[in-house]
């Protein structure tokens, strides 16, 4: 009898266990997809606001002509930062490019001042380029603008694209891991379907019967969360360290907060919700059907 009784918790411990397993992986899954979603808007926001364009300032400005419009460009809402570079500026970085001073065999600096401007990443597209493009070559201070306009076309295309590959990617897994958790826990189900039909026939109601198991199961949830999220973190760690080195600098912990969190009410809702369509399954079925199923 006490043998009996090991063996029957051994197998309760392991089919627990295999089943906490099998949700954490699927949910290990579905929390990289979220993550790697904002990460990728992150990223999004960080090449288009280090985008930059130059306006190139006309010959012989004051100072204090420069310093006002790059004033009245940093109040705008659409620009993020400016950088002024002088024509001395601009000839020593020319110099640093080239390898040699232009001015040696011109005679004179060829190169005019400009301001190096970067957009807050909402404007950082063709439609608002074209609007910015015109106010500011309306100051009189202001000879032309350069951008490039093929550059900024193509990270905008290649963003919208990789968001719906993301998307479609969040809704399969999604769906594939409800099913897995489901299939998962009506296995574990299965083996108590004629107790559930002995509890029918005493006069228990479906909301009665139903009880423990979704307890049981919320609480496998939770330790299938936790689980997950330990290899989250494990991986985040893993792809710091060994190869991408500055990749955290994109990721704050609010947004790791937040995936940490979806995956915890993820591994609580899908357990919750497969395990009340298993039980009511088995609630449903006559017990002549139970021996052949």
């Amino acid at each position: 009898m006490a043998d009996n009784k090991k063996i029957s918790s051994v197998s309760f411990f392991n089919s627990r266990l295999t089943s906490i397993i099998s949700i954490a992986l699927v949910l290990f899954l579905l929390g990289l997809v979220f993550l790697i979603g904002l990460l990728g808007n992150k990223l999004s926001v960080y090449v288009k606001e280090n985008m930059s364009f130059s306006i190139i300032l006309k010959d012989n400005q004051k100072e204090a002509d420069i310093k006002k419009v790059q004033k009245t460009l940093d109040a705008q809402p659409f620009i993020k930062s400016t950088n002024y570079i002088s024509k001395e500026q601009a000839v020593r970085e020319l110099e640093e490019e080239l390898g040699e001073n232009p001015e040696t065999f011109l005679g004179f600096n060829p190169l005019q001042a400009s301001i190096e401007v970067k957009l807050n990443s909402e404007y950082a597209n063709v439609d608002s380029m074209a609007i910015i493009e015109k106010q500011i070559k309306s100051y009189t201070s202001v000879s032309d603008l350069l951008y490039r306009k093929d550059m900024m076309e193509m990270v905008n295309e290649n963003m919208k694209k990789i968001g719906f590959v993301l998307l479609g990617l969040a809704v399969l897994l999604m769906t594939i891991s409800f099913v897995l958790i489901s299939n998962t826990i009506r296995l574990l189900i299965y083996s108590k379907r004629f107790l559930i039909h002995t509890m029918k026939l005493v006069g228990a109601t479906s909301g009665f019967i139903r009880a423990p198991f979704i307890r049981y199961n919320m609480v496998s949830g939770i330790f299938a969360s936790l689980l997950a999220i330990l290899m989250l973190t494990s991986a985040l760690y893993y792809l710091q360290r060994e190869i991408l080195s500055g990749f955290i600098q994109i990721l704050d912990l609010t947004t790791l907060l937040a995936v940490y969190g979806v995956v915890l009410i993820l591994g609580v809702l899908l357990s919750v919700f497969a395990t009340i369509v298993s039980v009511n399954k088995y609630l449903r079925l006559g017990v002549d059907k139970l021996y052949y199923i």
